[in-house]
């Protein structure tokens, strides 16, 4: 691995810090700061203002407003919306809107292809279909393509055999074809296998994970009753209805069982007639559409939350769950495997079929006062190891290292291995003295450096060591825990059921 020319981004504190043992790194560059007077580009088929707006646009959204706010100029192309003009400010990002859900993409084709060299990074956000930025912009142009999960089955779910084939095609072997080599960001561990494995994409492929918004440390008192609070789209994948079926059984063996569903969306008056149908009209209230303070309203009175989706870029319900101290019950599929830690945050359950007998599990679990302190301290700190000050400066470095196409052609693919390297503190020692890739992160906790060096292995990495004047480091592989939440580490709220035999640990790569 060649370190390049850059300083050492030193790993942003301007969030809560989830490690409060932790003292702040020393002052430095920060990557987002080498965006000051930068042109960035976002390609998004919708806006935060969208009526269908969901996480991947509050994602990029709350990673734009910081860029803007670090200096960059941030245009957002996107969809035409009813009501809103058709360019406008928000929180300093321009938003400039044209065309529908299908003319927004050869409208954003004109538009790059009429300004061509007024910009200097460019972000394309792929909802199933990507805009194929590349084929539009000049080749030396850093193109970055954000991909949260894949949509190969959910395409039959939406369209008929012909469109979800070619859905399919695009996502696929064409996006493979238009993007060779460009770098890719996944918001999760699992989104990357699946860009890996069934996208096939060779080129380099960063996690950055959502942030979180902050909130009050302080659990409110949960409802006397046992309470399940979901908040979620109504659309087929997110499975609603398997819930629905699982709950039957749960009603029974469960007095006063009360659940509350959040959220709104084509699949409303189905879901309703069928919990009619299966007895749990006075089980189940569908609350619709709520404003923020209304849905944290239900969801911090709740037990518990749960996830019956069929994948998932991130859990970002069970996130924002997990911060107001109520854990998930989910189905162990994509994305949601990394949101949850077993065991600690929620449970995970494998089969479909064996969803009602966790659910009872859980509420039985979730009856023991020592046990809910137990789950609400991990949850709360799970949920506090991510912000999205972390996010936009990582999705920040993966532009700054985004290099012209031809280069990475000679270089060739990057392997998706990290590495963690532990080692004490250098006296004197200054941040903006080393030189790592814009996409490494270091922490400084005490007289003890934690790296995560990006796409190379322990021996590589002990190269780089060796570069930086480092000769006694401990080295091992970044697990996803790692890669999640940076080389600080899971709070020990959380670390306690790392090892133990429910635990997620992988290796990446």
């Amino acid at each position: 691995m060649t370190p390049s020319s850059r300083p050492l981004a030193v790993v942003p504190t301007t969030d809560p810090d989830p490690h409060p043992q932790l003292a702040a790194a020393p002052q430095g560059p920060t990557t987002l700061s080498r965006l000051a007077g930068k042109r960035v580009v976002v390609l998004n088929w919708r806006d935060v203002h969208h009526p269908q707006a969901g996480g991947a646009e509050v994602y990029m959204h709350r990673i734009a407003v910081r860029w803007a706010q670090a200096g960059a100029a941030v245009v957002w192309l996107t969809a035409a919306v009813p009501g809103r003009p058709a360019r406008e400010v928000v929180d300093g990002v321009t938003v400039v809107r044209a065309g529908g859900p299908l003319s927004v993409y050869a409208r954003t084709a004109f538009a790059l292809r009429r300004s061509v060299g007024e910009f200097d990074y460019l972000v394309d956000c792929q909802n199933g279909i990507p805009f194929f930025s590349p084929l539009f912009v000049d080749r030396a142009k850093p193109v970055v393509q954000v991909v949260h999960h894949i949509h190969q089955e959910q395409f039959g779910t939406r369209f008929g055999p012909v469109m979800a084939a070619v859905g399919r095609l695009l996502e696929g072997p064409v996006s493979r074809a238009v993007y060779r080599g460009r770098p890719v960001v996944a918001v999760s561990p699992s989104t990357r296998e699946g860009v890996r494995r069934r996208l096939r994409m060779r080129g380099p492929i960063h996690i950055v994970p959502n942030g979180l918004d902050a909130t009050s440390p302080i659990r409110a008192p949960r409802d006397p009753d046992p309470t399940i609070a979901v908040v979620s789209r109504l659309v087929p994948h997110k499975r609603v209805d398997l819930l629905l079926g699982q709950l039957v059984p749960v009603a029974r063996a469960v007095p006063r069982l009360r659940v509350d569903v959040v959220g709104d969306g084509p699949e409303r008056a189905r879901l309703q007639g069928l919990a009619a149908e299966l007895g749990l009209a006075d089980v189940v209230t569908f609350h619709g559409f709520q404003p923020d303070h209304a849905r944290d309203a239900l969801l911090e009175r709740a037990w518990l939350t749960t996830s019956t989706s069929d994948a998932e870029g991130w859990g970002l319900s069970i996130m924002e769950a997990a911060a107001h101290g109520v854990p998930t019950a989910a189905l162990d599929v994509p994305g949601v495997r990394d949101s949850v830690v077993p065991g600690r945050t929620g449970w995970l359950v494998g089969k479909a079929a064996d969803f009602g007998q966790a659910l009872i599990g859980a509420l039985d679990e979730l009856s023991d006062d020592v046990r809910v302190r137990e789950l609400t301290e991990a949850c709360q700190a799970w949920a506090r190891s991510f912000g999205w000050d972390r996010s936009a400066e990582l999705l920040a470095g993966v532009l700054l290292g985004a290099a012209p196409q031809a280069e990475r052609d000679a270089r060739g693919a990057r392997s998706d291995i990290g590495v963690v390297a532990e080692l004490a503190r250098p006296r004197n020692w200054n941040a903006a003295g080393w030189t790592l890739r814009p996409t490494d992160q270091v922490r400084v906790h005490g007289d003890r450096i934690s790296l995560l060096l990006t796409g190379c292995d322990d021996t590589d990495a002990k190269v780089v060591l060796r570069r930086l004047g480092v000769t006694d480091a401990r080295v091992r592989l970044a697990d996803r825990f790692d890669l999640l939440v940076g080389p600080a580490g899971i709070p020990d709220a959380v670390r306690a059921d790392r090892s133990g035999p429910a635990a997620i640990v992988e290796e990446a790569g």
